[in-house]
């Protein structure tokens, strides 16, 4: 065989001689038993009985020989060269043989006994070479042989009868032999053809099969990717039994998106390349097997062979783990990473179901508990079923009748007078009940109708200005989804042109997080609104981990912090904190609202502080319009 695994040359002409050998042994020992047959009474009894019969087992032994079983692929090339040169050999010996037994019985017998010799000579010899087409080089010293001596015997006989019948064989043998000639260039080329058509199809195989393998492959890290990941689930729950138990878990990177702005994309790249690794070490060391696949972006999945506590212990040390700094270019960089596990059958029996449900739990850890591991729970089960509820409610709901806004008001604390009045989404469904905007927002991003829900307070926020005090300035709040959208910007700057009220009579709110997705995107619809005159204040400040870069590349007018900082107000190193953000702000000259004022005390540490601006329920509660512009009157 050769290095594609196909037979030689060499290898595919024994083959080929295989089928052809025995036939032609068969026809020899059958003519040479007719041959001393014929002469039994007339020549010697050792010529016609004791050579004869040598002669034919010799035939029968080769036959033998030639059909033993045996396995074509365990022959090699050189191995069909020994046995062909043993066979061209053989071959030629053979005839010797069987030449000089037929021309010592041409010396008795009648002229017919004498014509059945040249017959049997002529007949032996043209067999052989039909026989020996995959051999020709056997096939060629064969006649050569054959002919020269049956020429020699016949001119030394003198019949010129004898001598026209080997003239002629001569002449059939030569034209026989360009017919072998060509028969076996042709075999030679089909051979050729047929294994350069077998490899072509095994390297288009092996291609497809890298291919296939490649498109499995995340080229940054080297680890199996998305698709991979969800085939090797989807195989382990076609082989799950009522006894099996495993999880799956998310891992997602906190603080990756910084790195990539602050370092550059091939910094972040080598970031993930190294994390990977981290990972792929930490699962050849777990017991049970783990397998890791990098998901996309910065996340990642796992599975793991283990109930859902042992695989969520096993994800908070993978936690542990990417958070410890990664050299790079001299630098230590760190990041943080959370998590999310769903267990099987606790969770869910398919791939999708498992998934979503070790999806949320990461989403929860996200948003509440960053830099660890949540496990899906029951409790979760029971928010997935509210937020499909609540899904299923928005897309019948009726937004004209069933939703609205409160405003609560902004006051100036030193002056104690109102100066701006925030407005708050609510929606009452009459199948999900009270909504939180939050939840309302994220429902509405999921279905794909966000812009028609802010459009639609928005409109609502337009017809409150109208009816307040000129001075008073009403805030609206924009979620990602609305920034990333240059349509629904489009949309709010064509509604306050109709409206006639001024840009300045609005503030829109955004929040870290809506700069998370794209930053750029973020900015450009920034500046569309506040060339309408609207001013821009960066909410909940001081909860995102990107608070001062937002700060000093943001077009910004207003910072309000957030009120976890001021509920800390009145202790003294809560108090530090809040004054250096004060200050901070005064220095970028922008205005600064402290939210979540709550309490007496809270508010007048604010005032000792120096802060303007204030809101909270100590100063009033988000209310309906007409109970705001009575309270403002």
């Amino acid at each position: 065989m050769d290095k594609e695994g196909l037979p030689d040359l060499p290898v595919a002409q024994f083959l080929r001689l295989r089928r052809h050998i025995p036939p032609l042994y068969g026809v020899l020992a059958v003519n040479a038993a007719a041959l001393a047959y014929t002469h039994r009474h007339v020549a010697p009894l050792y010529l016609t009985v004791v050579v004869a019969s040598v002669l034919v087992l010799a035939c029968l032994q080769r036959i033998y020989a030639w059909t033993r079983p045996i396995d074509p692929a365990a022959i090699t090339g050189d191995q069909a060269r020994a046995i062909m040169r043993r066979t061209t050999v053989l071959g030629i010996t053979m005839t010797l043989v069987f030449l000089v037994w037929a021309l010592a019985l041409d010396q008795y017998g009648t002229a017919a006994q004498q014509g059945h010799v040249m017959l049997f000579i002529a007949a032996t010899l043209l067999g052989c070479i039909f026989c020996l087409t995959y051999l020709p080089q056997a096939a060629v010293a064969i006649s050569v042989l054959a002919i020269g001596m049956f020429t020699l015997y016949c001119v030394k006989q003198g019949s010129e009868e004898r001598l026209s019948i080997a003239c002629s064989t001569g002449l059939i043998t030569i034209l026989i032999l360009f017919v072998v000639r060509d028969c076996f260039a042709s075999f030679v080329s089909l051979e050729e053809s047929r294994s350069a058509l077998i490899i072509g199809q095994r390297r288009a195989e092996r291609l497809e099969a890298e291919s296939a393998r490649l498109a499995r492959i995340d080229a940054l890290t080297q680890l199996p990717n998305r698709r991979r990941f969800f085939e090797e689930l989807e195989a382990l729950l076609r082989e799950a039994t009522s006894q099996t138990r495993f999880s799956i878990g998310l891992l997602d990177l906190d603080g990756f998106k910084p790195v990539n702005d602050t370092h550059g994309h091939a910094q972040g790249d080598r970031l993930l390349a190294m994390i990977g690794d981290r990972l792929v070490a930490l699962c050849k060391a777990h017991e049970p097997g783990v397998s890791v696949a990098r998901l996309g972006g910065d996340e990642f999945g796992f599975i793991i062979q283990a109930e859902i506590d042992e695989a969520c212990d096993f994800m908070q040390g993978v936690c542990r783990v990417v958070q410890e700094p990664v050299p790079l270019d001299g630098m230590q960089i760190a990041v943080g990473a959370s998590g999310g596990v769903a267990a099987y059958p606790l969770s869910g029996s398919d791939a999708n179901k498992l998934f979503d449900r070790a999806d949320f739990a990461l989403y929860h850890a996200k948003r509440h508990q960053r830099g660890h591991c949540v496990k899906f729970s029951h409790l979760f089960e029971q928010l997935i079923r509210a937020d499909q509820l609540v899904e299923s409610a928005l897309q019948t709901a009726d937004l004209a009748q069933e939703i609205a806004l409160v405003f609560q008001p902004i006051y100036d604390i030193q002056s104690k007078a109102a100066v701006c009045v925030e407005a708050l989404a609510r929606w009452t469904s009459p199948v999900a009940g009270p909504v939180p905007p939050e939840t309302l927002v994220a429902a509405a991003e999921k279905l794909g109708i966000l812009r028609v829900v802010t459009l639609a307070l928005f409109d609502r926020a337009i017809a409150a200005c109208a009816q307040l005090p000129a001075h008073l300035r009403v805030s609206f709040n924009l979620s990602a989804g609305d920034l990333a959208n240059p349509e629904t910007v489009d949309a709010i700057l064509d509604a306050m042109t109709s409206s006639g009220q001024p840009g300045r009579r609005f503030i829109f709110e955004i929040t870290e997080t809506a700069l998370i997705s794209s930053f750029a995107t973020a900015v450009r619809e920034i500046d569309r609104l506040r060339a309408s005159g609207a001013k821009i204040a960066l909410d909940d400040f001081g909860t995102g981990f990107s608070s001062f870069n937002s700060l000093q590349e943001l077009p910004l007018d207003i910072l309000k912090i957030d009120k976890t900082f001021t509920g800390r107000i009145e202790d003294p190193a809560g108090r530090r904190v809040v004054r250096g953000i004060l200050s901070l702000a005064h220095s970028m000259s922008l205005e600064c609202v402290i939210e979540g004022v709550e309490t007496e005390g809270q508010l007048e540490a604010a005032r000792e502080l120096g802060f303007r601006y204030g809101q909270g329920y100590c100063l009033a509660r988000p209310a309906a319009l007409a109970e705001i512009d009575a309270r403002i009157a």
